[in-house]
């Protein structure tokens, strides 16, 4: 088997499998992406890279038919000589999934939530004519291919039994399931630890190589764009600021714009307050699910999702959560919240919420709130954002004319403009949805704010400005943070202290500088030194 470093040195003319020219996207008001222009060989990752609304999703759901009603696209993307902005739909049913598949951005919204796992994957493999045992043989190694551990355990999970890694890992092994000749991967390692991003792009790196395929990867994440790429296009407003090698882009960047991309300082966390007050203290906070079995479906175990553990978290003050997915980060944070059943105490503002009923836990849950990893599933898509914001403000019976104010207030917070209070989340950005999920949560101005993993789906830069925002907010509001997440560099740059979490247990909590320059345990070293640009 070739080793990937040959892939990216090959020096072979290889077949040309996609050839997109002059590619233009444009709604009624405005032109979106503007003569987008690059030739796919087989063997060969193509990686388009730029800011939040850049057009790089755009191109990718243009190359494969997807675009929305009131998008048009113009231009050509021939695959084989045969081009695919001119077919008819009936006819791009014939390449899509087959020859040419996506993996998108936000698995929650692309799994269907009525389907287990196997079903998902197996679907298209039994249309094909493949025979039921096989089917589920083949769906077992290719979730072992994306890294899951007990593959066995997930064939009849439903999407919503899955963490947010797993979602991501099904979703890249159903679009490989039929072996396409070109994966348009679109973030598909966002939800993905550091210690998986590199084992999943192996793998397609490796699956490129060996069966002639190729594949165009959309990625904010610059770090694995120079470690799995050949060519680089830098795209900003719709338009290409730059495209060349990874070696031209990475060691001599041409535009000021690709500068400014690499070059990137999330600065240093809020110093902690002079005087303090305790928030949250959880005491033995434990989470477990019952493992089911038999005709009457009786409790045979529990599976552990979280080992019980203690915590304090004072005002103005940052605890950042961190490990591999499937950890406990989700769960111990859907426990605070009150989302999910746990055993232990939640003590928040010196009141033990483990022991209130829903009915008199609501009013209180203003003080508490929480902004989701996929902003696309967590928004009400058939509300406006000002909608979506006021919600909250409409339960405790403010008047309009304030609730008006409070919406304006919190879009200006969140550095979100006006005009987008009649947007849909829809017509938003990935950046722009995580605005609005955190303006919805800081209208009601909580004294604590649980983050799971808020930066994840955004590029650089959307971070780098959603990270100042966090700071600012917290010392405006005081709000205390828990923040889940899987980019120490961003827990670094919000967090007075870490804590790590592998295999639902606890296994190291230290004052963050002292966590990055002294770490204690060996997993803890191996997630630092994969962070690390």
């Amino acid at each position: 088997m070739h080793s990937i470093q040959d892939a990216k040195n090959n020096p072979e003319c290889p077949e040309l499998l996609l050839s997109v020219k002059n590619l233009q996207i444009r709604n009624a008001q405005q032109q979106l992406v503007q003569s987008l222009d690059f030739d796919l060989h087989a063997g060969e990752t193509v990686a388009i890279v730029g800011e939040s609304g850049s057009g790089k999703s755009l191109s990718g759901l243009a190359i494969m038919g997807l675009l929305a009603e009131n998008l048009k696209a113009s231009g050509h993307a021939f695959y084989h000589g045969q081009d695919l902005l001119g077919m008819s739909e009936p006819e791009l049913q014939k390449i899509r999934g087959r020859k040419i598949a996506m993996i998108f951005q936000e698995p929650t919204s692309a799994l269907n939530p009525l389907h287990t796992v196997v079903k998902i994957i197996g679907e298209p493999l039994l249309i094909q004519g493949m025979p039921k045992e096989k089917v589920r043989k083949r769906v077992y190694d290719l979730l072992c291919d994306v890294g899951i551990s007990e593959p066995q355990e997930l064939l009849n999970r439903y999407p919503h039994e899955l963490s947010g890694g797993q979602k991501q890992r099904v979703l890249i092994a159903a679009v490989l399931a039929l072996e396409p000749e070109v994966i348009i991967a679109d973030e598909p390692t966002t939800a993905l630890d550091v210690t998986l991003q590199s084992q999943v792009l192996n793998l397609l790196q490796l699956l490129i190589l060996n069966h002639k395929m190729a594949m165009i990867l959309i990625s904010h994440d610059l770090n694995l764009v120079k470690k799995y790429s050949n060519q680089v296009i830098v795209m900003n407003n719709g338009c290409i600021e730059e495209k060349g090698t990874v070696q031209e882009i990475f060691n001599n960047p041409q535009a000021e714009y690709t500068k400014f991309l690499l070059d990137h300082d999330f600065g240093e966390a809020n110093p902690l307050p002079t005087q303090s007050s305790l928030v949250l203290s959880l005491h033995r906070i434990a989470v477990k699910f019952p493992i089911k079995q038999g005709l009457f479906n009786r409790v045979k175990d529990y599976f552990v999702a979280l080992a019980p553990l203690d915590l304090r978290l004072n005002r103005a003050e940052s605890i950042g959560i961190v490990g591999e997915s499937g950890s406990g980060k989700t769960s111990l944070a859907l426990a605070i919240s009150r989302l999910i059943d746990s055993s232990g105490n939640i003590f928040l503002l010196n009141q033990d919420l483990s022991r209130l009923k829903e009915r008199k836990l609501r009013p209180l849950r203003q003080n508490f709130q929480m902004v989701f990893q996929d902003p696309m599933s967590s928004l009400d898509a058939r509300m406006t954002v000002e909608q979506i914001i006021g919600e909250g403000l409409a339960l405790q019976k403010l008047k309009p004319a304030e609730i008006d104010i409070r919406i304006n207030e919190a879009l200006q917070k969140v550095e979100l403009s006006f005009q987008y209070r009649r947007s849909y989340p829809h017509e938003l950005s990935g950046g722009q949805r995580q605005r609005v999920a955190l303006a919805r949560a800081i209208v009601l101005r909580p004294k604590l704010l649980i983050l799971d993993e808020p930066t994840s789906a955004l590029d650089r830069t959307t971070q780098q400005a959603m990270i100042k925002l966090l700071r600012q907010l917290q010392i405006d509001y005081e709000m205390s943070y828990l923040f889940i997440s899987h980019d120490l560099q961003v827990v670094k740059a919000l967090c007075q202290q870490v804590m790590v979490l592998k295999d639902a247990k606890l296994i190291e909590f230290q004052d963050t500088q002292a966590l990055f320059d002294k770490p204690q345990h060996d997993y803890t070293k191996k997630l630092i030194a994969a962070s690390q640009y």
